[in-house]
């Protein structure tokens, strides 16, 4: 799996963006507390390093580090969004981890209008999907266990994702993520 980049320069995103070829989809995600920050994965680092060389780097993290919880009624997978951009979502937002909630412990879909970017909910979709997607995003590890318990009800597997997050908050995932590039 791979990593997942905070460039400290998103203007020079916005630079190199214009001079990709057409037709090549890029997908970065303004920080929402960083002014001036966004995060990508390694084929947007790599897509945006072929228009301008090595992007400055803030810091990276482990792909990995960054659960994603699918649950047992996962519907609609040629519309998932790849996992690359999900995940540096979830990062652009202060979060963890992240649940699929397109459906909920009843099998109903879920209804929600997100308040804004940083609302812990979210719609998203690979580009072209036709189906949106609900996410959940947690920015604690105590959060998750309680919203995993109270929306997934009596699928254990949900609570037990929630118990192996491998970081209780955001400084902490970047705290084992090592030192800033």
């Amino acid at each position: 799996m791979g990593r997942l980049h905070a460039v400290s320069d998103a203007t020079e995103i916005a630079r190199r963006r214009k001079r990709l070829p057409p037709g090549r989809l890029l997908e970065a995600w303004p920080d929402l507390y960083t002014a001036g920050q966004a995060w990508i994965g390694d084929e947007a680092r790599a897509l945006l390093e072929t228009a301008g060389g090595p992007l400055p780097i803030a810091r990276s993290v482990e792909a990995a580090a960054v659960p994603v919880y699918y649950g047992p009624r996962l519907s609609d997978v040629e519309s998932l969004p790849l996992e690359e951009s999900l995940r540096a979502r979830v990062l652009s937002a202060r979060g963890i981890a992240v649940a699929w909630i397109t459906y909920d412990q009843f099998g109903q879909r879920t209804v929600y209008e997100p308040t804004g970017p940083a609302d812990p909910i979210f719609y998203l979709r690979r580009p072209g999907g036709t189906a949106a997607h609900i996410w959940r995003l947690f920015r604690t590890k105590p959060e998750a266990r309680v919203y995993m318990a109270e929306y997934y009800g009596r699928d254990s597997e949900g609570r037990d994702w929630a118990e192996t997050l491998p970081a209780e908050t955001f400084d902490d995932l970047l705290a084992r993520q090592g030192p800033r590039s």
